[in-house]
């Protein structure tokens, strides 16, 4: 039977359109060693560890008349060159050149008729420093089975792994008959699919994701939190085709110390700056602030233990509140109430409803139902915790990793953050019309995090 995407990775296909591509990414600073880190490298290392992610080297192909979901088949052109891309920028390269870089490339869309992925090695910035751009298809990102490909090209130490031997030879792909024939004997099997695929293909996208909703259980937060809809904010808005990217740095010393005077946990002292700092940028618009303003955070987080789970939660953020230490509590008790309440949702349940996967080494998915986006939260805010330990790519040390989480339909804002040797990297993906000052915001983040310090030295 042939390898058919899950009704999840299909809807993500379904779903795209010119102002939603459906790709996550992620931005890797390398310090360049003495050897050098040039596109031949990345090359020869990406070359060795393809047979990691097999799926990388897979394109989608659909299946005549719609009659089923479509399938992953190997491509026989497959040319690492054409997804393995070179970029630079003039001597010397500065970080605002390198995010508009990141937010040009993060607005095209992947090509659909090649394996859904590109990978950008950018040279000459300042300092002596590399960046690696990744983007993979959220229909290619499970976060178990297929992770995205930044975490496969990174070691633990400057000597990489000995080389994968693997000799790939792309399997033939099936015809047009036989994808039929396969899809009508499956129908036989399970005939109300037939139905479902066929609005699927007339991309009816609200009937698509709620049917991906339905298949899976354990989502009680989810429907409890969209009983009650998320606040007006200017982040809720019509987006367009276009992006800004801009990042926020930070150190987990810094929110221990928090943690440590005023208790919680890290993830609450991240979600209390971003309070901090999206109350003094509505303030910056002169949008109305009140006591009781609040805005709504999906914040799926990782939690470390045996089995790896990832909790889903809804947390209304408490921006009008002015005393920094009154919104760590605020977000506290959310959360603490979150989970008292039974509410988390498990990682295989979370993996297939917000496509968030695991934490990877240094890489995050983030697959938001766009429909509901609107409906349930403001904001998508990912807090994936990394590896304390330094991490090398062909002997090139990674010095910082920022996420790039994609946007939903009227979702102007997007924040990844992840934790990684000793740092706290914000990611902010915004829409290019919506938030022209996306980088004042990245400022705030920073300043919010002082704010709080403030207190703990006070």
């Amino acid at each position: 039977m042939p390898d058919r995407l899950s009704a999840l990775d299909a809807s993500f296909l379904y779903l795209e359109d010119a102002t939603t591509p459906m790709h996550v990414g992620g931005v890797a600073v390398f310090r360049r060693p003495r050897t050098g880190f040039d596109y031949d490298r990345l090359v020869e290392l990406i070359e060795q560890r393809l047979s990691l992610v097999p799926r990388y080297r897979q394109k989608v192909v659909h299946v005549p008349g719609r009659l089923a979901r479509p399938v992953w088949v190997d491509d026989p052109d497959f040319d690492v060159t054409y997804h393995v891309r070179r970029s630079a920028l003039p001597k010397p390269g500065s970080d605002q050149q390198l995010h508009e870089l990141v937010a040009r490339l993060m607005s095209r869309p992947l090509d659909q008729t090649r394996p859904l992925w590109e990978i950008y090695l950018v040279e000459g910035l300042a300092r002596n420093r590399t960046a690696v751009i990744t983007k993979t298809h959220q229909a290619m990102v499970d976060g178990l089975g297929a992770p995205e490909i930044g975490q496969v090209i990174l070691d633990v130490s400057g000597t990489p792994r000995a080389p994968v031997e693997s000799l790939w030879m792309p399997s033939p792909a099936p015809s047009g008959l036989q994808l039929v024939a396969d899809a009508v004997a499956e129908a036989v099997q399970r005939p109300g699919e037939v139905v479902e695929n066929a609005r699927s293909a007339a991309v009816d996208t609200v009937a698509t994701v709620r049917k991906v909703a339905g298949l899976f259980g354990g989502l009680v937060s989810a429907a409890r939190t969209a009983a009650t809809p998320a606040p007006g904010s200017p982040l809720n808005v019509r987006i367009s085709p276009q992006r800004r990217f801009a990042v926020a740095r930070t150190r987990l010393d810094e929110f221990r110390a928090i943690r440590r005077v005023h208790g919680g946990t890290v993830n609450d002292g991240v979600l209390a700056v971003l309070s901090g700092a999206l109350r003094n940028w509505l303030l910056s618009r002169g949008e109305v602030v009140t006591a009781g303003t609040t805005m709504r955070a999906m914040a799926p987080m990782s939690v470390r233990d045996d089995e790896a789970r990832v909790a889903a939660y809804f947390v209304d953020l408490p921006v009008g509140e002015p005393n920094p230490v009154v919104r760590l509590h605020h977000v506290s008790h959310a959360m603490r109430a979150h989970q008292e309440s039974g509410q988390s949702v498990a990682a295989q349940t979370l993996v297939r409803f917000s496509g968030f996967a695991p934490p990877t080494l240094h890489a995050l998915g983030a697959r938001a139902a766009s429909s509901f986006s609107r409906r349930l939260f403001n904001v998508v805010v990912t807090n994936v915790p990394g590896p304390q330990v330094p991490l090398y790519a062909a002997g090139a040390r990674m010095i910082e990793m920022f996420p790039v989480v994609p946007l939903a339909k009227n979702q102007a804002l997007s924040i990844g953050v992840t934790s990684y040797d000793g740092g706290v990297y914000f990611g902010l993906n915004a829409d290019r019309d919506a938030m022209s000052d996306v980088d004042v915001l990245a400022a705030m983040v920073e300043e919010s995090v002082e704010e709080l310090m403030g207190t703990v030295s006070a």
